[in-house]
């Protein structure tokens, strides 16, 4: 057997004014030997798919690996360019297995759907008898052309996304076993009609994970993954869909798939977000008992598309006089880069995030203290190392302010401590993220708190200036079904 990986992803935000071009590319991942380096979220699953075909004594053939940071839609060209070097790489291999790292929601200028169109020009190149598998994130738009040119898609189960070896050991098997004759694959659908975030590290979704994971291997079932969606993706597929994966029975897959998805319906009024303001979030935190309390700055999540480098929270903290908190991580390289050139103990005069837009907030004017300055810092999700970059701590008067001049999330503490913060000593510390941090935060927390306040990618779904898709979604219409 002969198995082709590569991967091609980043997740966009319609709305947001950042583009993502070949540089923002370069800038994250970019790789034609990237199981040689060290694993990221995307580049993952192909060390995953590498490890397993060699074992079995199969031949790998590895093409591009190209990741970029969530931003605005893809430059056509980039899209172009990087697809069409797989595509080639692909025609040379002809192989009989093909497996695909992709996100699921690229949007490319030209493009709504860039998963769907490299899977069906996939298709058109291995030929119908080879076995296509795709492993995506589960913030993805599950497109009726995704399921027509792919045999198996699987999707992170966890939201953080501490699963991507696993998902990619299952959709290995599952591809084996196509090729091998052993199983016949069928998909199927079903639309929940809901936009929302769903946080497996809580009820009720951390037993509907649990309970999908459960039905897996029994009476046929092969494999379910749960489309989240990205809410701010505006494409006309975006919202929560239901996938099963039948061996041989499209029937009986359609009928998981709906039960599944009938049961998240169900769910639905324990998902609604109902999550304090910036100021009923810093008044609970002012009033707890424990240290730290850890507050997400959910929409400033760079993972979503967002700048990081918004100040509505840092401003209502500096006008509440708080100390001992910590906030980041802010994105600022023309801040960092003062800060290298400066060094550690000075005292400066600095003008703090509000560059990129409206959903920035205005820049703050601060005099500092330069605590600490490191450069290629990385952060851990999961079993996932993720770049961050250089990052400088700044001290203002008792808050405590995390940069870095790679635009990132705060996915886990070490982004803090490995410059020397100690947080056990903070009273509160916000994370600019949406869920990501909190495999790596929550045991750290005495508390956590998701913020409902501006920036680019607010969960206020009924309220997403959608073009290209209906309105007929929950939160937006209490009952879609009914409208159908």
């Amino acid at each position: 057997m002969k198995v082709f990986i590569a991967g091609l992803a980043t997740e966009t935000n319609s709305f947001s004014p950042i583009p993502t071009g070949r540089l923002a590319f370069e800038d994250s991942f970019v790789s034609r030997n990237a199981t040689a380096e060290p694993a990221n979220l995307f580049s993952a699953p192909l060390h995953e798919w590498r490890a397993m075909a060699e074992a079995r004594g199969w031949q790998v053939v590895e093409s591009l690996a190209a990741f970029a940071q969530p931003a605005g839609p893809t430059i056509r060209e980039t899209y172009e360019s990087y697809r069409d070097e797989i595509l080639r790489d692909l025609a040379a291999a002809q192989p009989d297995i093909v497996l695909l790292s992709m996100h699921g929601a690229m949007i490319a200028e030209g493009y709504d759907d860039c998963e769907g169109d490299m899977l069906m020009r996939a298709r058109e190149v291995a030929g119908k008898d080879a076995v296509i598998g795709l492993e995506i994130d589960p913030h993805n738009h599950l497109t009726q052309e995704m399921l027509d040119a792919a045999d198996l898609i699987v999707s992170y189960k966890e939201y953080p996304h501490v699963d991507s070896p696993d998902r990619a050991r299952e959709l290995f098997s599952m591809a084996a076993d196509t090729a091998e004759g052993k199983v016949r694959p069928v998909m199927r659908d079903f639309d929940c009609r809901m936009i929302a975030m769903f946080h497996t590290t809580r009820a009720p979704m951390r037993g509907f994970v649990d309970d999908m994971q459960a039905r897996e291997g029994r009476d046929g079932v092969l494999s379910l993954s749960l489309t989240h969606g990205f809410p701010w993706g505006d494409c006309a597929r975006v919202g929560a869909r239901m996938l099963a994966i039948v061996d041989g029975d499209a029937g009986k897959a359609e009928a998981v798939a709906r039960e599944f998805g009938e049961r998240l319906w169900g769910l639905r009024e324990q998902i609604r977000v109902d999550w304090p303001s910036i100021g009923g979030a810093l008044d609970r935190a002012e009033a707890a008992n424990a240290n730290p309390v850890v507050l997400a700055d959910f929409a400033d999540n760079a993972g979503g598309g967002a700048p990081a480098d918004s100040t509505f929270v840092l401003q209502e903290v500096l006008n509440r006089g708080l100390r001992d908190v910590a906030l980041g991580i802010f994105w600022d390289p023309v801040v960092v880069r003062m800060c290298q050139d400066a060094g550690v103990g000075a005292t400066m005069r600095v003008r703090l995030g509000g560059k990129i837009g409206a959903m920035s907030g205005d820049p703050v004017d601060l005099t500092v203290t330069v605590r600490g300055v490191r450069e290629n810092m990385h952060q851990m999700m999961g079993e996932s190392r993720m770049p961050m970059g250089t990052g400088v701590w700044l001290e203002a008067d008792g808050v405590h302010l995390v940069l870095s001049d790679k635009r990132t999330q705060a996915f886990h503490p070490v982004g803090f401590t490995d410059l020397g913060l100690d947080l056990s000593q903070m009273k509160m510390v916000v994370v600019k993220s949406s869920q990501h941090f909190h495999a790596g935060f929550a045991p750290i927390a005495s508390e956590v708190i998701y913020i409902s306040g501006p920036g680019a990618i607010t969960p206020d779904y009924a309220k997403i200036p959608y073009t290209k898709r209906d309105g007929n979604f929950w939160p937006k219409v209490e009952n879609p079904f009914a409208n159908a």
